[in-house]
């Protein structure tokens, strides 16, 4: 067998594979012999068909196949004898079929990118320092109040924090348009979750009063149709309701099955899971810091297989946010909507693995069982939590993974330079999408 190899970019290798005629022969007449075994012909009983009548009836699909076991096996001959590390499957093309011919064909294959790192004290990051105070801890508890919150029946005029519950019909000019209809809809004031004005047009109202509204839907309104137009709407109010909240009492503590059913054991239990919920917040904020510092310090071109990998992941991933929809093939969702992140994360596996390598990580047993028991006391039965995953493979290869990777953060982080922020529980646990957000709305 001959291989030729040409590097046509950092990624990409062609191979040239040539592979002697008598390969294929002997491959081909292996097949038909065991052909002849097996085969049922009219005329002749089982395993007794001459192999010259298996040549003629099977003979081209049999050399077919044959052509395809061989070129498989040549390309993995190949890649092994000249140290080629694929990224992906390769697209291979015959050259050269014919019959009492050598064999050649070529194969094209991504590989996986030669990465030099930078050096890593170049890295600038931002840790976020905060602690939960008792102010967070009762704001928390307060939530918890309103979340179990009770609606009571007024006579009065509905004003914002209050529960209205209303018969509405939407009109552009005298005609009622679809989707724009509602009865029995109950609605808070003040929580925006209609177009805007509308919450102010009933600020108000009285139960069995009827009223009339002027509003205009947004230009990004999300039906084309309603995009900026004006729009009437007859309101009947069936009901304005005021908010009572629970006392905030050993009675209130009892309905969230503590073992312990007392404010005080409510109180310790909400500062553990805000404290464990801050740790978190704080870690990924800090990972990703470093990771996308990371990319802008090491350009590398990503294998398209790579790619799509990271993609059909993010389809899964949006699938299952959408509660995996009987019938609903992710496939169909436009590759598009995922490549930008999707390269982002083929880049940051890249770097993260050539970390491991060059610094000879392996994972740490004891940070996978701290990792594990952390985990679990978000659980009723912590214990249960940690063996399940110590008895499966998969899933305990998954929190493997997860661990490794914060291996890679400490060691990136014993070279980088470092600046600490000291920011208040909401800012701190604050997803980072909605933190610019809020950074680009105070600079307005």
């Amino acid at each position: 067998m001959q291989v030729s190899v040409e590097t046509t970019s950092p990624i990409e290798r062609v191979l040239t594979i040539s592979v002697p005629a008598a390969r294929i022969d002997d491959k081909v007449n292996a097949e038909v012999a065991k052909t002849a075994k097996t085969v049922r012909i009219d005329g002749f009983r089982k395993g007794k068909v001459p192999v010259s009548v298996v040549k003629k009836r099977f003979g081209q699909s049999i050399r077919m196949e044959a052509l395809e076991q061989v070129m498989r096996d040549a390309y993995v001959e190949a890649i092994q004898a000249e140290s080629i590390n694929p990224a992906g499957m390769p697209a291979i093309e015959p050259k050269n079929i014919a019959e009492g011919s050598d064999l050649e064909f070529v194969a094209k294959v991504e590989v996986y990118p030669t990465i030099e790192l930078a050096d890593a004290s170049k890295i600038e990051v931002t840790r976020v320092v905060s602690e939960v105070t008792e102010a967070d801890v009762d704001t928390m508890l307060e939530t918890l109040r309103k979340q179990n919150a009770e609606w009571s029946a007024v006579e009065r005029e509905a004003k914002d924090g209050d529960q209205v519950t209303i018969d509405f019909e939407g009109f552009l000019g005298e005609e009622a348009f679809e989707g724009g209809a509602a009865q029995g809809h109950k609605l808070v004031l003040g929580s925006n979750s209609m177009i805007p004005g509308f919450e102010d047009g009933i600020v108000g109202i009285k139960a069995g009063e009827e009223r009339t509204i002027t509003v205009t839907f947004p230009e990004s309104y999300q039906a084309e149709h309603l995009a900026g137009k004006e729009a009437t709407f007859k309101i009947t109010a069936q009901e304005v309701a005021e908010q009572v909240l629970p006392e905030l009492n050993d009675e209130f503590a009892s309905k969230f099955g503590l073992e312990t059913a007392d404010l005080a054991s409510l109180r310790a239990e909400v500062q553990k899971n805000m404290e464990r919920e801050l740790s978190q917040a704080v870690k990924t904020k800090l990972k990703n810091s470093l990771f996308d510092q990371l990319v802008a310090l090491n350009p590398v071109e990503v294998p398209a297989s790579l790619v799509e990998q990271e993609v059909n992941g993010l389809r899964q991933q949006a699938a299952r946010q959408f509660g995996n929809m009987e019938g609903f093939d992710p496939s169909q969702l436009p590759a598009e909507l995922f490549s930008e992140e999707a390269t982002k994360r083929a880049k940051i596996g890249l770097l993260i693995s050539e970390v491991i390598q060059k610094n000879e990580l392996k994972v740490e047993d004891d940070r996978v069982r701290a990792f594990l028991e952390d985990m679990a006391q978000a659980y009723q039965e912590p214990q249960q939590v940690v063996d399940f995953y110590l008895n499966n493979k998969e899933q305990l290869a998954q929190v493997q993974s997860a661990v490794l990777e914060e291996q890679v953060v400490d060691k990136l982080l014993e070279s980088a330079q470092i600046t600490e922020v000291t920011l208040g529980y909401e800012d701190a646990i604050k997803p980072e999408a909605q933190a610019a957000e809020a950074e680009e709305t105070e600079e307005a």
